[in-house]
């Protein structure tokens, strides 16, 4: 079970709670004037005030939709996009609620407009604090070093690594890191499994427990299990991060044999597909009208005059469900054919001097809106890779992520991409991280978070990436 730590800050959820009840009612009284009508619905007469029933009405369906939303489980690790998302989601549950309500009634005569303009004002009033809340508590953190959790970390390895740096680095989320234990001590750990035991036996103020559970043997799990419950903190196990979990492969058994599927992702529900490619048609055909009709004909003479070949460079791809298409690129390249080991280095001779700066800014893609439009790739998504790498890929990643990385439309842009793991493979992390992030964006998607990466590419394109060259 989880435990609840701290002095005070419990107490943020439910005054959150009462507040936006509040608002929504209080709101109501003010927009909606229920009681204008005479409306004689119930036989009691106190059942008749419809401002009552209303009361009751959205503090019960207000209570309910949030609990299944989750509109109130925000966490000090909780993104600020996140937290955008789930005003949005209630934003739209609580409107088909309220409407719902007036359907009912319906001598209450109140335009659309009117409620719209209601239920506005509600979730900017509620948003605003709800955000507010969440940086005032980060502010609270990092600056005055209030609702701090103290926590030790067990084990080492590359999830273990990234989690340290989070701790140490994002004080505003209030981990206190008090030391880090290892199978062998080193001059980057605080001790060996062993001395942890003794380390927490010493320091009873401990509140989470972060262990890297491939590292760990049963016994030492339980260990750490009974001392957290008994000392009423929390443990968590973090997982080797070379070892790409996901949540969207379904077991069945057939008898007693467990059989792996591949669901569907978030991307391939049927709404929000047509979601995503009214973005996509939208957004390739403004690039394409607006950049693309003018650029191609600048590039044209730039390309062609300096060395021979074609403007546009198409090589094969694996796109959704493995099938193969042509991405279109312009041509930074001297060379036009495509052979297995030909990802371009730093300093690769073959880049022509336009290339380099066609590479760097990212703009020898932009022909990939072409392949936007016709369906075969997206503005936001997982990388295509060339064929001759998808075997040698497929060996290094488990196969049930990297099937299901391809479960989806490639493309443009991506997570991976942002996040700096584009162009030249250079060790096996490389590629594991890439998928990692892959998987991230399939299984959490939203237009939201595809709006943040595109923003955040053309501020990398500005000011220039490392490996794009």
């Amino acid at each position: 079970m989880e435990f609840k730590r701290g002095r005070y800050s419990w107490l943020l959820r439910p005054v959150l709670i009462i507040y936006d009840l509040f608002v929504i009612n209080y709101l109501a009284f003010y927009f909606l004037r229920l009681n204008d009508e005479n409306l004689y619905f119930f036989s009691s007469k106190w059942l008749n005030d419809k401002y009552l029933l209303y009361a009751l009405y959205s503090i019960v369906l207000w209570l309910i939709s949030t609990y299944f939303l989750k509109f109130y489980k925000i966490y000090r690790h909780t993104s600020a996009l996140n937290i955008i998302s789930i005003l949005f989601k209630q934003f739209l549950v609580y409107a088909v609620i309220v409407f719902a309500f007036l359907g009912v009634f319906r001598s209450i005569d109140i335009s659309a407009f009117v409620t719209l303009h209601y239920l506005f004002y509600s979730f900017a009033a509620i948003g605003v604090v709800k955000i507010a809340s969440f940086y005032v508590l980060k502010t609270f953190r990092l600056y005055l070093k209030g609702n701090i959790r103290n926590v030790i970390i067990v084990g080492t390895g590359e999830g273990i690594d990234e989690l340290k740096q989070i701790f140490n680095t994002k004080k505003e989320l209030g981990y206190n890191l008090k030391g880090i234990f290892g199978n062998t001590a080193t001059i980057n750990t605080t001790g060996t499994i062993a001395d942890s035991f003794r380390f927490l036996e010493n320091n009873k103020n401990i509140d989470e427990i972060y262990c890297a559970i491939d590292e760990l043997s049963e016994k030492e799990v339980n260990e750490y299990v009974k001392y957290a419950n008994l000392h009423h903190c929390n443990i968590k196990f973090v997982p080797n991060t070379s070892k790409l979990y996901t949540k969207r492969l379904r077991t069945d058994y057939y008898s007693y044999v467990p059989v792996l599927s591949i669901q569907e992702g978030t991307l391939n529900n049927e709404i929000n597909k047509l979601i995503k490619r009214s973005f996509d048609i939208v957004f390739s055909m403004f690039i394409i009208i607006f950049v693309l009709s003018w650029l191609t004909v600048i590039l044209f003479v730039l390309i062609k005059l300096e060395s021979k070949g074609p403007l546009f460079y198409r090589h094969k791809r694996n796109g959704i469900n493995y099938k193969e298409f042509y991405c279109y690129k312009f041509r930074s390249l001297t060379i036009t054919k495509e052979v297995k080991g030909t990802y371009v280095k730093q300093g690769d001779n073959r880049v022509t001097a336009i290339g380099k700066f066609l590479r760097k800014t990212s703009f020898d893609e932009l022909p990939q809106f072409i392949n936007v439009l016709k369906g075969e790739m997206s503005v936001v998504g997982p990388r295509p890779h060339m064929l001759s790498y998808t075997d040698d890929y497929s060996k290094i990643i488990d196969k049930y992520n990297f099937i299901y990385r391809h479960h989806v439309k490639p493309g443009i842009t991506g997570l991976a991409q942002i996040k700096g793991y584009r162009g030249e493979v250079e060790t096996d992390n490389d590629i594991i991280n890439r998928v990692k992030y892959d998987i991230f964006y399939i299984e959490n998607w939203s237009l939201l978070l595809d709006l943040k990466i595109i923003i955040q590419t053309f501020i990398n394109a500005l000011k220039g990436e490392e490996k794009a060259y």
